[in-house]
């Protein structure tokens, strides 16, 4: 029987920033310089970005409303 294994999603640069609605070149400068402590994985020459992390990112990032709740 073959093992299933529960890998989060990862994401390109790319494809995280369009997520954010952020041009690639703004996750590669927070990136080199650490800013907003977004997670990231190196692979290779590539970065790489969880879907959980970038949706944590954004509820820290959420002021007023609900987000709270």
């Amino acid at each position: 029987m073959p093992v299933t294994i529960d890998y989060p999603t990862l994401l390109t640069r790319e494809e995280a920033a369009a997520y954010l609605g952020l041009r690639p070149q703004t996750l590669a400068i927070w990136a080199m310089n650490g800013r907003y402590g977004l997670p990231h994985i190196k692979v290779g020459r590539l970065c790489k970005y969880r879907r959980t992390d970038l949706d944590k990112f954004l509820e820290r990032r959420t002021v007023g409303g609900d987000a709270q709740e």
